[in-house]
């Protein structure tokens, strides 16, 4: 059975012919995550007699000739801070290690209703906080194309384990590019939707503001169906909303409107990366889309913006894990302070407690109108930068990263190093817009990821464009 061939289409027509069962199928992958993720290691934990349950009930609807559900039988993996109801979810923290999920994520149920066959948990940065799964309290997860680098974070285990073919595709959790930098680092495609158009209840909370879950694919069109399915209103999350039906798009892509920022095109981009982008362009270009400089001035301070923010609201979040309501906990025959201190210092990583210090500092009594005031504020001025920028322009185009996937360890003792992975993708989150990362080649053998960014709930618009170079790119 070739995995690397199946799509979300492939699978339901081939149980629909009966070529093989969704049980074969789901053993078929299962044998393949025991074979060969001993070393690329994107699975915290696999789910078998799950993935069997399920299998067993997709062929029992096929036997009975019922109506297929759009997912039904694909097999996917899910981020492990995301609720799965039964299993461990552990965020990739030992403060939370043997924690049993007691209900399913908003999404979960979405894809359990849809046919969807869950395979297991899959590796990332502890609580989401990392740019390249090294930061995992477990394991660092390694890059299936090139097993001595990274796979970009956190999503790293998810991104991993799409491009390995251990799966058809997978969610992950998007805070400042956990979804597209290891999309682009492993080559596949990643969205991060609009923020507001996908619940996320039953997602541990790290930065609630900037978060959002969206689906890891091997191709766009299975981003857009995964997508169609997660998406909608959540009466359990309140800062969801109604995201209305679309069309798939068909129609060439003519006079489309293409912004390239003057800012992300210059210092501090590898030399490879971005003329691969700039042949990307022209690929557009030759497709009928215009291709026209503009402006996002406020770019440069986006980042250490988000790095008081996001932080922020961790330190507030992550209160919760104190070794008395729940999680690790160190017992001690000391003050109530000092079970406390033990619990949280030895549960939380280097990075975690890291973030948790400068959020709480940035919002202590004396500082809050210099820091985190003062980052609410530029936020506003990234937000109308793109609101300006797209009074011109249809999508904003960029690359996913600044450099190819770097080395494991190359990074993981220079925390500044790393957050400079984020630049391209943390204005998106600030700004709460939609964005995609698809692959547009390689250099050196490794994949570049093109960034396409929209208005906001104009995913349709960003499936469109990504869609053309796709097809563009098979017809080459």
């Amino acid at each position: 059975m070739n995995l690397e061939n199946f799509t979300i289409e492939k699978i339901k027509e081939s149980l629909i012919k009966r070529e093989f069962s969704a049980s074969e199928l789901v053993r078929a992958y299962l044998e393949k995550i025991e074979k060969e993720d001993k070393k690329i290691k994107s699975f915290l934990r696999v789910c078998p007699e799950l993935a069997m349950e399920k299998a067993k009930e997709i062929d029992e609807m096929i036997f009975t000739q019922r109506e297929m559900p759009p997912l039904a039988g694909v097999p996917c993996v899910i981020k492990d801070n995301i609720l799965v109801e039964g299993v461990e979810c552990t965020a990739g923290s030992k403060i939370l290690e043997n924690y049993v999920a007691p209900y399913d994520a908003t999404v979960v149920k979405k894809l359990k209703e849809a046919g969807a066959i869950i395979l297991g948990k899959t590796n990332l940065d502890e609580f989401a906080m990392g740019s390249s799964t090294e930061n995992s309290a477990f394991f660092p997860t390694k890059n299936p194309l090139d097993l001595t680098r990274v796979p970009g974070g956190s999503s790293g285990g998810s991104a991993a384990a799409v491009a390995a073919n251990f799966c058809v595709f997978a969610l992950g959790s998007d805070t400042g590019g956990s979804i597209r930098q290891p999309a682009s680092f492993c080559g596949i495609v990643g969205l991060k939707p609009t923020y507001g158009s996908v619940s996320r209840y039953g997602l541990i909370a790290f930065a609630s503001s900037l978060e959002q879950i969206g689906p890891m694919t091997k191709n766009v069109k299975d981003c857009k169906i995964v997508f169609d399915v997660i998406k909608g209103k959540d009466d359990k999350d309140s800062t969801s909303i109604e995201f209305p039906c679309s069309r798939y798009p068909s129609e060439p892509l003519k006079e489309m409107k293409i912004g390239v920022p003057k800012e992300y095109l210059t210092q501090g981009i590898d030399e490879e990366v971005k003329n691969k982008i700039k042949e990307t362009l022209r690929r557009y270009e030759e497709m009928g889309a215009k291709i026209l400089e503009i402006s996002l001035p406020h770019t440069e301070y986006a980042l250490p913006c988000y790095y008081i923010i996001a932080p922020s609201e961790a330190s507030a979040n992550l209160a919760r894990y104190d070794g008395i309501k729940y999680g690790f906990s160190k017992s001690t025959k000391n003050q109530m302070l000092n079970v406390y201190l033990e619990s949280r210092g030895k549960g939380f990583g280097k990075e975690v407690r890291r973030r948790i210090m400068l959020g709480t500092f940035s919002l202590s009594v004396g500082y809050f109108d210099a820091y985190y005031l003062r980052a609410a504020k530029v936020r506003t001025l990234v937000i109308k930068d793109f609101e300006e920028a797209f009074e011109k322009v249809d999508l904003i185009f960029t690359p996913t990263t600044p450099t190819l996937p770097f080395k494991l360890g190359e990074k993981i003792q220079d925390p500044l190093q790393m957050y400079l992975s984020d630049v391209f993708t943390v204005p998106v989150n600030l700004a709460g817009l939609p964005a995609i990362s698809i692959p547009v080649g390689k250099v050196k053998n490794l994949p570049v990821g093109l960034q396409i960014i929209g208005k906001h709930f104009e995913e349709e618009k960003i499936f469109k464009a990504a869609l053309m170079y796709e097809l563009s790119a098979k017809n080459k």
